[in-house]
């Protein structure tokens, strides 16, 4: 039975990825910030579904806060053998001039250093050499992180695309260590994220026209996620995966 602790998992992406995390019979730590209602069912929902779950409250910008919810989730079920780095935000959209300091420091701590602070301490609890077992970080990037998202989300892009770096830099460092890092890069998915972003019809009016010709939905990603988290990707290190719908 694996251990996955999930960022940003209480709802979206993240509450797909724990509800099949659940139908594996995994146990899982689901992150939370502000919405503790909304990580409470996913928790309920997780149990209903054949796992065991804990909500562990933390900012992951913020050191202590990650530590703790590693430490917490450890306490509850043992050895962590999977972690999704899926926490992230979004501004309203605007074109980069017309940003401000305050905005672009929040997206950037919580996108990159947040992403830097819980892929370490990943690193420090899962890789062999630190006395731990081996297994699989898998980080939410974004199709922004490649197309750059002009006049809308300029800084969420770039923000995404330090996870790429991130991912390719780390698998190479852990794979000595049995540890797989590995990225998602959704494209257009039906999430609450482009509400926050002030445009909730986002998803379907820029859906219809990707190749496919619609959104893609947070359980699609989450498919892709759960396999990088089994032993069926084994050989699978470094890989950026998108999930765009050919966008």
């Amino acid at each position: 039975m694996k251990t996955i602790l999930i960022t940003g998992g209480s709802r979206g992406i993240g509450r797909e990825t724990a509800l099949l995390c659940a139908k594996r019979g995994w146990s899982v730590g689901i992150n939370y910030v502000g919405n503790q209602k909304a990580a409470e069912e996913t928790a309920e929902m997780v149990r209903a579904a054949g796992g065991r779950a804990i909500t562990v409250k933390g900012d992951v910008a913020a050191e202590a806060d990650v530590f703790a919810m590693f430490e917490r989730t450890e306490r509850e079920f043992g050895w962590i053998s999977g972690v999704v780095i899926n926490a992230g935000i979004v501004a309203p959209g605007l074109p980069l001039a017309e940003m401000s300091l305050e905005r672009l420091r929040r997206v950037f701590e919580v996108n990159v250093l947040g992403a830097y602070l819980c892929a370490g301490e990943s690193a420090r609890r899962l890789a062999r050499d630190r006395g731990g077992k081996g297994g699989s970080v898998v980080l939410l990037s974004s199709a922004a992180a490649r197309l750059g998202a002009p006049f809308e989300y300029v800084d969420y892009a770039g923000s995404k695309g330090a996870p790429d770096t991130l991912t390719i830099g780390l698998a190479k460092e852990l794979a000595p260590q049995g540890v797989r890092v590995n990225a998602v890069r959704p494209g257009l998915i039906e999430t609450d994220i482009h509400a926050s972003g002030g445009q909730p019809d986002r998803a379907q009016r820029i859906g219809a026209t990707t190749p496919m010709g619609r959104p893609g939905h947070a359980s699609e990603v989450a498919e892709a996620i759960i396999w990088l988290l089994s032993d069926a990707a084994s050989y699978t290190t470094g890989a950026l995966l998108d999930v765009a719908g050919g966008r």
